[in-house]
């Protein structure tokens, strides 16, 4: 099937049309905007923990500033899903992206960690509604073979955004802790984009188009739940990356933000490039072919770090997990997107959405506990000894990738 044939564009686009190129930047500039959401503060963590030293638990709410936007998009993904199936992805897109500029940059003024914890909720929020918005409206934009291009690009464009926030996270944080939130301003120029480029998808016409579609098919949630099993896990064992490296650095007397930041975007660049051979791999390899591969490349990648010593050999370690990163992502919501018909699609993204960011949540909670019986080194190495074990997984349930 050509690429052409394999392209919809239903609503404001009409139906059947390409669509532009202007609004393909502007929907893979609103999914890497979900990047930023909890990372890009990461590297200013010492730092936000020395200046609340005197909360008895600044150690582990300062790590819950990073993670507990994935609490929240956990708990409104399947809501922000729904209502993208019945209000359409570009009105629920829009509204996401406003809360998300204002929960963002609350960090700048913010000056006590329960405030800031609620700044940082209201964020994930804004990200379940962005991030699974934008991989339905994808879904609903594109069909197979550029279906599987448009979501390596997506994670591609995503590790490049990884790249720049959180390298500039690390510079930021270097003049001060707070700096870093003001990142989340640039979502403006994205909304502005956005609501220029992006056609609604889901109205009257398009949920007629999807009804015959469909034809009747039921959702295969069975599977689906298998997949939204492994994005969890796969959260649980990469968020050690972001939440734990500073801190490993720092024990072994790497103390400057920007190194922090500096492994980071090693990790999200290689991401980024390898998520251009998705596609090609998934079509050899096959969804559970491919699982199996990144798995077994992210646990190599954490177990690596673990033993690491000098920055170089960390920065090696972390391109080998980006690197498994950049074909896990793009298979985790292809294959999820390419199971559901078109009239739950907006419920089935919700659904990984809210699996991948409660396994960022849930990460520190298990991590953390690591860290302190085994010290940094180890809980990068029981995230690695994890992480194959969620091929064994895919492997056994790859029949039911197939759409």
């Amino acid at each position: 099937m050509s690429a052409s044939a394999d392209v919809r564009a239903p609503g404001a686009a009409g139906l059947g049309a390409s669509p532009s190129t202007a609004t393909m930047i502007s929907l893979l500039a609103a999914s890497s905007l979900t990047i930023m959401a909890s990372t890009v503060i990461s590297p200013g963590l010492p730092g936000m923990e020395a200046h609340f030293a005197d909360d008895p638990d600044a150690a582990l709410l300062t790590r819950l500033a990073v993670t507990l936007p994935g609490l929240l998009v956990a708990i409104f993904a399947p809501l922000a899903g729904g209502l993208s199936d019945r209000l359409g992805r570009r009105r629920i897109l829009l509204a996401a992206m406003v809360l998300y500029v204002l929960a963002g940059m609350s960090g700048l003024l913010l000056d006590t960690l329960p405030a800031i914890l609620v700044g940082r909720a209201m964020l994930g929020v804004a990200v379940a509604g962005v991030l699974t918005s934008a991989s339905a409206m994808a879904g609903d934009l594109f069909r197979g073979e550029a279906q599987t291009r448009f979501m390596g690009r997506q994670a591609s464009a995503m590790g490049f955004a990884g790249l720049i926030f959180l390298t500039g996270g690390g510079l930021l944080a270097e003049m001060h802790w707070r700096a870093p939130f003001g990142l989340y301003g640039i979502a403006l120029l994205v909304l502005a984009a956005a609501a220029v480029f992006l056609p609604e998808t889901r109205g009257a016409a398009a949920r007629s188009q999807a009804a015959a579609e469909d034809d009747g098919a039921t959702a295969p949630w069975g599977s689906l739940a298998i997949l939204y099993f492994l994005g969890l896990g796969t959260m649980v064992a990469m968020y050690v990356m972001p939440v734990q490296l500073p801190f490993r650095l720092r024990e072994l007397g790497m103390d400057a933000p920007s190194q922090a930041g500096l492994a980071l975007g090693v990790f999200t660049l290689v991401s980024s490039i390898s998520a251009f051979g998705a596609a090609l791999l998934r079509g050899r390899l096959g969804a559970g072919g491919m699982f199996a591969l990144s798995f077994l490349g992210l646990g190599a990648g954490l177990a690596w770090v673990s033993v690491s010593s000098d920055l170089l050999s960390i920065c090696l370690g972390g391109a080998v997990a980006g690197a498994a990163m950049g074909l896990t992502m793009p298979n985790l919501f292809n294959t999820v997107v390419s199971l559901a018909p078109a009239r739950v699609r907006g419920r089935a993204t919700g659904g990984m959405t809210s699996a991948v960011f409660l396994g960022q949540f849930v990460s520190p909670l298990l991590s953390q506990p690591a860290a302190e019986a085994w010290g940094y080194g180890g809980a990068f190495l029981a995230a690695g000894v994890f992480a194959p074990l969620l091929a064994v997984v895919a492997l056994l349930a790859r029949r039911s990738f197939r759409a």
